[in-house]
């Protein structure tokens, strides 16, 4: 395995047109050699973004116009440990459309398949008149207290993020995320996967027992949207829920500052460490 680059200011640093090699912001929480899912999630949604945009600059040189199309769901699946280490992401379009389109992205390092993701895009329209949810507003980042997340989990990228938390019970907790770390160096990335790179994050704020006593990482993270997100804060209100033969689902309402915008799940394998 390579050195990961400790470049303080990105996640990621590209080094060719689909290849990236992961920064020690990128490190995971439940080994030192391995990349925390939030950030590579981002990732992923940021080279899906600069596929779409390659394909509509070719659309409107052939004089065909913009799609005008946004992300409503993503869904990842993890095929195992991903090693904080250089891997690629192809990126294919599996249906397209001028209103639905489906994207499909492969992460693959050490010749290895670790994630698949797929996205779809709706078109967007003006549904003002209509738009509502029964969701309820968090309180703003300014009304949380900092929690200091590395006092629970370690690693590269809990160290690198701001964390402003309420936890009401074990397994329930609203929390407010930001970071001035980028995603990729040099590299400006969209709304959503600035949203998304710390979304994954929800399954650590609202632990329902030790991570040092028993392990419950998750095997997928799928996000759907109602709108776009806004703004540098990420806010999750999540709670935990372990059932009693090894298995457990993390859901999260998305809030940015301006409200609810969509939710996330994650499956949980849950297992006593051992030891414990």
């Amino acid at each position: 395995m390579t050195t990961p680059t400790a470049a303080p200011d990105s996640y990621y640093q590209r080094t060719g047109e689909n290849s990236y090699k992961p920064t020690a912001q990128a490190q995971g929480a439940w080994h030192p050699d391995e990349q925390h899912f939030s950030p590579l999630g981002g990732l992923i949604v940021h080279a899906i973004d600069r596929h779409r945009a390659d394909h509509q600059r070719a659309d409107q040189r052939a004089g065909r116009p913009a799609d005008g199309l946004a992300l409503a769901r993503i869904s990842y699946d993890i095929l195992g440990l991903i090693a904080l280490d250089e891997f690629e992401i192809t990126v294919e379009t599996v249906r397209p459309g001028r209103t639905i389109e489906l994207v499909e992205a492969t992460v693959v390092t050490g010749g290895r398949a670790v994630v698949r993701a797929r996205a779809w895009f709706l078109a967007e329209l003006d549904t003002t008149a209509v738009a509502g949810t029964h969701d309820r507003p968090l309180p703003g980042p300014e009304e949380f207290e900092p929690w200091t997340m590395a006092g629970v989990w370690g690693g590269g990228y809990i160290a690198s993020i701001d964390v402003r938390r309420r936890e009401t019970a074990p397994g329930r907790a609203a929390a407010w995320i930001s970071t001035p770390v980028e995603l990729v160096a040099g590299e400006p990335s969209g709304p959503h996967a600035s949203f998304v790179k710390l979304a994954d994050t929800a399954n650590g704020i609202a632990v329902r027992q030790n991570p040092t006593e028993w392990m419950f990482p998750n095997t997928d993270l799928t996000i759907h949207f109602h709108r776009r997100p806004e703004g540098p804060w990420t806010g999750l209100d999540t709670s935990v829920s372990f059932g009693p033969a090894g298995h457990g689902v993390t859901s999260t309402v998305l809030h940015d500052v301006h409200g609810p915008l969509g939710r996330a799940e994650q499956i949980l394998t849950v297992r006593p460490l051992n030891g414990s």
